[in-house]
């Protein structure tokens, strides 16, 4: 059987998504998450999850920040990106950051088949209408070395960089993660390290670095 997790804050466009799940596998089981919280806690309670359909601009995750949160906690699960967002240099950030693969929310039930199909079998996908605008768009230096750092974390690390770039404290950390305020302390200090800074303002601002507006807030009146 396999096992999906449809992760956007709209409700009938998981409805879609799940459809054309159904209507491309024959065994799979989906789970739906509206926000990236609930996206890590049903990773977390589901380790069978083998792929998820990620949003980038869902509540909780603000741009990339989601994509190399769950690449980073759970690097062994696939994660396709959907978004109304089809810049090219947007899309390519998003491979240089774990995902394999990019879907348009503009895409039809055909298309999304073929996505899902084509990611399960082990290979990237991206819309023909974008790869030549994508390859052309290039890896940025920085990205590439960002992912690589962000990449080298545990899990439990990339939790208490996530807390600090919200600008919590070490005590709230320590009481957010169920820990000892000297183990924040003791994270903090490996992830100053394998991040390249030297303080906790620096590291929110290297994950702040994954941020990106929303096309959907563009167009609001």
């Amino acid at each position: 059987m396999t096992h999906l997790l449809i992760a956007d804050d709209h409700p009938l466009f998981r409805a879609a998504l799940g459809q054309a799940v159904a209507g491309t596998l024959a065994d799979v089981r989906v789970a739906e998450a509206g926000n990236l919280s609930e996206a890590l806690a049903a990773l977390a309670a589901m380790p069978e999850i083998d792929l998820v359909l990620l949003d980038l601009h869902m509540p909780g995750n603000h741009g990339l920040a989601g994509l190399a949160a769950i690449r980073a906690q759970y690097p062994t699960v696939g994660v396709v990106v959907v978004s109304a967002n089809d810049d090219p240099q947007v899309i390519r950030r998003a491979l240089d950051h774990g995902a394999a693969g990019f879907i348009p929310k503009s895409a039809g039930l055909e298309t999304l088949r073929d996505a899902i199909t084509c990611v399960l079998g082990g290979q990237p996908w991206l819309p023909p209408s974008l790869r030549g605008a994508v390859a052309n768009a290039g890896s940025r230096p920085r990205d590439t070395e960002l992912a690589a750092r962000l990449s080298s974390l545990t899990a439990q690390q990339f939790r208490v960089l996530a807390l600090v770039a919200d600008g919590l404290l070490n005590k709230q950390i320590a009481d957010r993660l169920d820990i000892q305020e000297r183990t924040v302390k003791a994270h903090l200090s490996v992830i100053f390290e394998k991040l390249g800074v030297r303080n906790r303002t620096q590291a929110g601002v290297v994950l702040r670095e994954l941020s990106l507006s929303d096309p959907a807030a563009r167009l609001a009146p």
